[in-house]
């Protein structure tokens, strides 16, 4: 942080609006409900023209510059040039882990794009846990951050539950419309609850699974495929062209890994440094009591959707972890690193042998360790299907699905298929 960065600042709590970029629907929309509870004021954006927000973001950032980066400042200078907004009394926020790439630079980047548009005075908020900025108007207390857990954890079980029944349900859009009516009251309860007893965290595992399990659907032969990559790319339907909305289209279940999944990864990533670097030694009891902790999280809801439906669970991290072994070195961790791979093993090991890898064109570390483990992993799993899926400024989107569907088209016969409907053809 410079002496010229903007701070958001205590007195802006009470005046500013901050706005919240696109990437997880659900869970932005929990993480959003619980900040405005907390005394902020944040609205979650909603211009999503994938085309009119790149051509906005290459206005103000390089055209060599990641592509989510340029998505991200293009949807932020976007609605601040919409009018809809008092720019005197707004505020960006920017996620960060303080690794490699995206996750230190961009908000040097945003701030920089500012200036050129004129919005200079908008100040920007680093959400990290790593001390990369500090706000004086913007705290991530124990209980916020306690509340955001379960939002994550909440929104990864809807996530998993829609994607599967979402292909085989019997009338269009009742798991759309289940996943957006749980989405909200669950956010007011994580919001407006003032003390949050575990057992009712469990009573609401119990009560999404149950409310997909009553979703009429129609089992039939579909083809599983897994989306892995660089988290905005695999996640944002702006940043791959609403690649799930498509995969259902062509006849496929898609399988996505949840959010949890990469808050683990950074947390093992700290304990890890402390094995191989010896650094973070002090932190390291903290790290090893913080990723604990988060693995009995996960562990739960395995043991919930198991134990109460047909459902296909989860994978479970500590597992997921040493699937790597023969393949990448923990200490890669540029960009997604080893989750990468871990990701495309745990797919394969569930089953699911058609894999999309999204990446943006360009990003060095995860085209090493997404597309450069391609190979090494077809060799060992033979029957595996995987293709890397370039997203940038200058690629179309016909492009883009006709290389998927080649690759649907040379699914083999041989590739599971469900023995079993999840939950027989509920009505």
């Amino acid at each position: 942080m410079t002496d010229k960065t903007i701070l958001f600042t205590e007195e802006m709590r009470k005046t500013h609006t901050i706005l919240i970029p696109t990437m997880l629907p659900m869970h932005f929309k929990m993480i959003s409900s619980i900040l405005n509870a907390s005394g902020y004021k944040t609205e979650l954006l909603d211009n999503l023209n994938s085309r009119e927000l790149t051509e906005c973001g290459l206005k103000y950032v390089h055209n060599d510059t990641c592509y989510p980066a340029i998505l991200v400042i293009g949807q932020f200078i976007n609605a601040l040039q919409s009018g809809k907004y008092d720019i005197d009394h707004v505020a960006l926020i920017l996620m960060q882990t303080g690794g490699g790439c995206r996750a230190s630079n961009y908000i040097s980047l945003l701030r920089k794009a500012l200036k050129k548009a004129g919005f200079e005075k908008v100040p920007v908020i680093s959400l990290n846990f790593t001390g990369v900025e500090n706000h004086p108007g913007f705290q991530l207390t124990i209980p916020i951050l306690h509340r955001m857990l379960y939002g994550v954890l909440y929104a990864d079980l809807l996530m998993l539950l829609k994607n599967q029944c979402l292909p085989y349900e019997m009338n269009k859009g009742d798991s759309e419309n289940l996943a957006g009516r749980l989405t909200e009251e669950l956010a007011a309860e994580l919001a407006h609850t003032k003390r949050l007893k575990y057992k009712d965290i469990l009573k609401n595992y119990l009560r999404i699974i149950e409310a997909f399990k009553a979703v009429p659907c129609k089992r039939t032969n579909k083809v599983k495929v897994g989306i892995v990559g660089e988290i905005f790319v695999k996640y944002s339907p702006l940043g791959n062209n609403n690649l799930e909305k498509f995969l259902i289209g062509e006849g496929a279940e898609v399988v996505v890994p949840g959010l949890l999944d990469f808050c683990l990864y950074c947390v093992y990533n700290g304990l890890v440094d402390t094995k191989l670097y010896g650094i973070n030694k002090l932190k390291s009891g903290f790290t090893k009591i913080a990723y604990r902790f988060l693995i009995k999280k996960q562990k739960d809801i395995i043991k919930a959707v198991k134990n109460n439906s047909d459902f296909t669970p989860p994978g479970y991290f500590d597992h997921t972890r040493t699937l790597v072994k023969g393949y990448i070195n923990l200490g890669t961790k540029m960009g997604e690193g080893w989750l990468l791979c871990a990701e495309m093993l745990e797919l394969v090991e569930m089953g699911v042998k058609n894999i999309v890898c999204t990446q943006p064109f360009g990003c060095l570390p995860n085209h090493i360790a997404g597309k450069g483990m391609m190979k090494p992993i077809k060799e060992k799993n033979p029957d595996v299907n995987i293709v890397a899926i370039d997203y940038d400024p200058g690629a179309t989107q016909i492009n883009q699905e006709n290389r998927i569907k080649l690759m649907l088209a040379n699914v083999k016969t041989s590739d599971p298929l469900p023995e079993k409907e999840p939950a027989a053809a509920r009505s």
